[in-house]
């Protein structure tokens, strides 16, 4: 699809088009929304990346410069940004060799979950911005391998519209609301499309100086949309100034650990918290009676100045001494990324950025594509350490400066 005809469908606010983006333009693909989960066609030779690090360079080319920037930048002097990639650069690995291992299984559980592969997809708000089918194509790709596909309070697409076009294992991240009746209604929906696990956003969002610099903003009727899906009374018509004032007093930002308390009260489903990266944060989670966390800044667009997660990792796990489960977000962009953080002890990983980019270059087959990537990078970091299985991962395989 052409970049201006791009923009001008995000203009008309996104919808299931079915398209999905090739090096000669557009092709049309059948829809299959309400259906089960299918793996799409291949990429043509000529766009069929073989690292994650060439899916950033497609999609930088792909779409408008502020969408793309509100995708990929951080907050501040990107410090954090920047540290989450150097991190695991810092981690070196130390694998045995002749250890008689020619292949190795990567299917693990997450909250009693089976997934074929210990990395799932992290929430990303708004992917209407990057492909118009958006959060339907990375649902269905989540689903064609048999990962966990996290779905954002500020989707393009209804939880009914996501839930019945993926048919995978799906979680849920809050951003709460003022108007809690707002938020009780919500996760009764989450709840009976058959999402398995909530997870609310503890951190708060930082300063994005490039998006200032763009100017950026969702498109009016995109706003609209998923204010209303969210659940909001809004009436038929409002002007900008008036929608963008109401998007951004919605969310509650004064929150404390008693409104755990509160969502159990709500839902059955099993509470998590995204965005702890401190030992006392995490014992915090534990007294809270959380069944999990993820160690996360955000992808560096909260409060810069941040640790790295990879960093924080190890010393969190420690603490919650295996009380909660832990996941973990943050800068992978390789298969080894992701067995180093199993060897510190997270449970499985969180991918964000990544798939987004395969999303925006190429639809459900670029986020195919990208978990394919990971899928071959994880086996061949884990079958050259000598892992027949997750479990078999330690931390006696790295060497940290």
């Amino acid at each position: 699809m052409k970049r201006r005809t791009f923009a001008k469908l995000l203009g008309l606010g996104t919808g299931p088009f079915g398209l999905w983006q090739t090096a000669g333009g557009t092709q049309k693909t059948e829809s299959v929304a309400g259906a089960g989960p299918t793996i799409p066609p291949p990429l043509p030779p000529t766009r069929f990346p073989i690292n994650v690090l060439e899916y950033e360079a497609l999609a930088r080319g792909s779409l408008p410069r502020p969408n793309f920037d509100y995708l990929s930048t951080g907050s501040e002097d990107e410090v954090t940004l920047r540290d989450n990639l150097e991190a695991f650069g810092r981690i070196r690995l130390l694998p045995p060799v002749l250890h008689g291992i020619g292949h190795c299984d990567l299917s693990t559980t997450v909250l009693g979950e089976p997934v074929s592969i210990p990395v799932m997809l992290a929430p990303v708000v708004t992917q209407g911005l990057f492909h118009p089918e958006g959060e339907l194509a990375s649902a269905r790709a989540a689903a064609s391998h048999g990962t966990v596909f996290g779905v954002s309070t500020g989707s393009t697409y209804t939880v009914e519209d996501i839930a019945a076009a993926g048919k995978g294992p799906l979680w849920f991240q809050l951003y709460f609301r003022r108007d809690r009746e707002v938020t009780r209604g919500l996760l009764q929906r989450v709840e009976q499309a058959g999402f398995k696990t909530v997870v609310l956003t503890v951190d708060r969002d930082g300063r994005k100086e490039q998006d200032m610099r763009n100017r950026f903003t969702l498109p009016q009727r995109m706003l609209y949309r998923v204010m209303q899906q969210i659940g909001h009374d809004l009436p038929e018509k409002m002007s900008n100034e008036e929608l963008y004032k109401f998007a951004n007093s919605a969310r509650d930002p004064g929150l404390t650990w008693e409104i755990f308390d509160w969502l159990r009260s709500v839902t059955r489903l099993p509470l998590l918290a995204k965005g702890i990266v401190s030992p006392s944060d995490a014992r915090k989670a534990v007294s809270a009676g959380l069944d999990g966390i993820i160690v996360s800044n955000h992808g560096g667009r909260a409060l810069d100045g941040m640790p790295a997660t990879i960093d924080a990792l190890e010393e969190i796990v420690r603490t919650v001494d295996g009380r909660l489960k832990v996941f973990m977000d943050g800068g992978f962009r390789r298969g080894r990324d992701v067995l180093k953080a199993l060897a510190l002890g997270a449970r499985a990983v969180l991918i964000g950025r990544p798939y987004a980019w395969g999303l925006a270059t190429a639809g459900e087959a670029g986020v195919h594509r990208v978990l394919e990537i990971f899928r071959e990078e994880v086996q061949n970091a884990l079958v050259t350490c000598a892992c027949a299985r997750i479990s078999d991962v330690h931390k006696d395989l790295l060497l940290r400066g």
